[in-house]
């Protein structure tokens, strides 16, 4: 029986080799060996075929060691060996290769191949106690490396089962045994859990809030990881990473440049640092997808006729702090080194909120396309000091809430003493222990295979993007429809040509950046004139098309609004990330299979069936009728489908949300102020119809696109303009499809009417 070690993971070796019944010396030396290895608790799996090999050493993390017969498949080049030995390194480059070989035949092997191996076995020279003890001592000396150091911390601290006399006060879950609910708890999440869930009593992992022991190790560990000068590990979300950054940099009525296209994070910031927000406007296209903030924007003289135009910034103020979204919440990722050039002359802080974009630094397609680009060690320290905030949980692998701030000293720095003050005023000092160990292990699992797991998620997003426009194009031949997909129509292959997308090589695609950077004037990304390779669309965020608007933001006579095909999906147990108008998001995050993205692709050729049958929604979307009986039931699915796309002709919800959005409203007055009447009870809740050039106490964020409409502080405008115009639109629209509602933060419906919070009149 294989014992389990404190990691509760056997040690477990895969054997590569043809020929298990063979009878040779060295057949029967073979078998000594694993007999040798199973009485040294090492679990071995065997494979006797390439493929089979290939696909286990892709696909099992819990191999510790590779036992390669270098004749297997016994042709002069040794091409089946090498296939495997580079699955193995492509996959893990750290994980002890023994080549199992002959004396005659060390001569013969290449250099290459020595180089992936760590060493060989004799085994006709060596005895099965020698060479297990060396294939066990391999294991060993892996499995001490694999765990990051707080995680490694945790884990020891966790086997030494001590009493606890400090808080938490469920004592490594003892607690819970004590009541059914609690037991039932207990049991739900498992042991190892509570016995991780710490505080700060427990000097051996050290402290989160002076970053010392295996807990500052960690960073420090992770910041090599990204490339970071420093990297500080939050546990509660990149919302909490954004004011931490704000706070240590702007104070209040310093001028701070802002993208429009910020989180709500970065608005509470604003408010919490006391600073004067100037916006930069990104584009938008006619769907409603949010584009880059244009080059000729961030050039230092439209900067200063931004703060000059704005009435809240003080006289002759310069912008200390710039915050931009990269990469949007649609894939759109700046090329940063040229934001870099241009924002340079203006601010000496450059903020990156990348917390959907974590694993930019580890795969070339993104090259200079992210915070940390480049190498630390050689950045000139002339240029703007850099900081990035990553979600961990959000696009790499970590527990939610686990964040990452990373800095790049450069001009005018922060240093940690004074940094770390911000950081503590926003951080517990009862953090969650799991959740560290969880950003410690997402570091671990990039440096040891970040390359290789975001070359599998950017591969199988982009054989979904051809099966898709391939399914597009082959029904415009038959005069059907289909969805669609927002990319190049066209891009250039390998030697140059121009090809459909695709019928691209899907090796080219998912290694050439090009093919994904936005063209000038091309009609399918509707962002006009942009300057060349300065913004790239990110092959793993995938937005589905709906029929029913052009590229130039004219109405189809049909089409199909992209929120009925959510609620259809979410009927099947498919959840996707963001519905517009008419488009659908979907992440084609770390660990997505064929196996996942094929059940979308039936999910939208049913959909597909269902609405050209016009299949009762009793059916397709059961739970919509069993809500909203009197609204829904007896309705077929294209026929809301029609309805619903009439509506959005009649009330000009896309246009009406371009025009809004493209508006910089008038500040009355900062954040902080229209706060601070928050707080004194100086406000009022009002419908649309008083809302005209009423100040905002809180702001509006329309979910999607997720920017704010308006900020607090800021003029509604007049009645008939396109602000409170947009918000008629989705006040109607949301009366007349209960169920389809829009989600707006700041706005309270009552009673089928939209409130907002406004400052009260003097």
């Amino acid at each position: 029986m294989v014992s389990r070690s404190s990691l509760r993971l056997a040690m477990r070796a895969l054997l590569v080799r043809e020929n298990f019944e063979d009878v040779s010396a060295a057949g029967r030396a073979l078998g000594a060996l694993v007999d040798e290895l199973e009485r040294r608790e090492i679990e071995i799996i065997v494979s006797d075929d390439v493929e089979d090999a290939v696909s286990i050493v892709a696909t099992d993390p819990s191999i510790q060691c590779l036992l390669l017969d270098w004749e297997l498949g016994q042709t002069p080049d040794h091409g089946d060996a090498h296939r495997v030995l580079d699955a193995m390194r492509d996959f893990n480059s750290s994980v002890p290769i023994f080549l199992v070989a002959n004396r005659s035949a060390a001569s013969t092997i290449p250099a290459d191949a020595m180089t992936k191996a760590d060493d060989f076995v004799w085994l006709l020279e060596d005895t099965a106690d020698f060479i297990g003890g060396r294939i066990r001592a391999a294991v060993e000396r892996y499995r001490s490396t694999v765990l990051p150091p707080m995680f490694g911390a945790l884990v020891k601290f966790a086997q030494t089962y001590e009493y606890s006399w400090h808080t938490p006060g469920h004592t490594g879950g003892t607690a819970f045994l004590t009541s059914p609910a609690g037991r039932a708890f207990f049991e739900f999440f498992g042991e190892s859990l509570f016995r991780s869930d710490l505080s700060i009593s427990v000097g051996e992992l050290g402290s989160l809030l002076d970053h010392s022991g295996p807990i500052g190790a960690g960073e420090r560990y992770a910041a090599g990881v990204f490339g970071a000068d420093r990297t500080y590990y939050v546990t509660n979300g990149s919302s909490t990473s954004n004011r931490v950054i704000l706070m240590a940099s702007v104070t209040r009525d310093q001028v701070a440049l802002c993208d429009r296209n910020c989180h709500k994070s970065v608005e509470h910031a604003m408010t919490l640092s006391g600073a004067i927000p100037c916006y930069l406007m990104p584009k938008r296209n006619a769907l409603g997808i949010i584009g880059p903030i244009p080059p000729e924007h961030l050039t230092p003289a439209h900067l200063r006729l931004l703060v000059a135009d704005n009435p809240l910034a003080p006289e002759g103020a310069k912008p200390v702090h710039a915050v931009i979204t990269n990469s949007t919440y649609d894939g759109l990722c700046y090329n940063v080194a040229r934001v870099e050039e241009l924002l340079g002359d203006t601010v000496d802080r450059l903020h990156f909120d990348e917390a959907w974009y974590g694993y930019a630094r580890f795969n070339p397609i993104y090259r200079e396309r992210f915070g940390m680009h480049g190498d630390p060690e050689t950045r000139d320290k002339s240029k703007p000091t850099v900081f990035a905030t990553q979600s961990t949980h959000k696009l790499l692998a970590a527990l939610s809430q686990a964040s990452m701030i990373h800095v790049r000293d450069g001009r005018n720095p922060i240093d940690h003493a004074r940094f770390n003050e911000a950081f503590m005023m926003h951080a517990s000092t009862s953090p969650c222990y799991p959740i560290i160990a969880s950003n410690d292990v997402s570091a671990a699992m990039m440096e040891s295979s970040g390359e290789h797991l975001t070359d599998v998620s950017i591969r199988e997003a982009v054989a979904f993007r051809q099966m898709i426009a391939r399914l597009n194009a082959e029904s415009a031949d038959d005069n059907a429809w289909f969805f669609d997909i927002w990319q190049p129509d066209e891009v250039h292959d390998a030697r140059g040509r121009t090809v459909p997308f695709h019928e691209c090589d899907p090796e080219h695609l998912a290694t050439d950046p090009t093919c994904w950077q936005l063209v000038p004037d091309a009609g399918w990304h509707g962002f006009g004139d942009i300057e060349p390779g300065y913004c790239m669309l990110d092959p793993i965020k995938v937005s589905v098309l709906t029929p029913g608007m052009d590229p130039d933001g004219s109405l189809r006579a049909v089409g199909i609004p992209a929120s009925i095909l959510t609620s259809y999906l979410g009927a099947r147990g498919i959840v996707v990330e963001k519905t517009t108008d008419f488009t659908v998001l979907f992440l084609f995050s770390l660990g997505v299979t064929k196996g996942k993205w094929g059940t979308l692709v039936n999910a939208l050729l049913d959909f597909r069936k269902d609405y050209d049958a016009n299949a009762p929604l009793e059916r397709t979307i059961p739970s919509l009728v069993a809500d909203y009986p009197d609204r829904y039931s007896g309705m077929g699915l294209r026929e809301l489908a029609d309805l619903m796309f009439a509506a959005m002709g009649d009330l000009k919800t896309t246009a009406t949300m371009s025009e809004a959005f493209g508006i910089l409203p008038k500040p009355d007055m900062s954040p902080v102020s229209a706060y601070e009447e928050l707080v004194r009870g100086n406000i009022e809740k009002v419908t649309l119809d008083d809302l005209a050039e009423r100040t905002l106490a809180t702001g509006i964020v329309p979910y999607p696109p997720g920017i704010p409409l308006l900020m607090p502080g800021e003029n509604a405008g007049p009645a008939e303009g396109a602000l409170i115009g947009y918000l008629r639109a989705l006040e109607r629209y949301d009366l007349r499809f209960p169920g389809f509602g829009h989600d707006t933060h700041g706005v309270e419906v009552e009673d089928g009417l939209y409130t907002v919070h406004v400052v009260k009149k003097s």
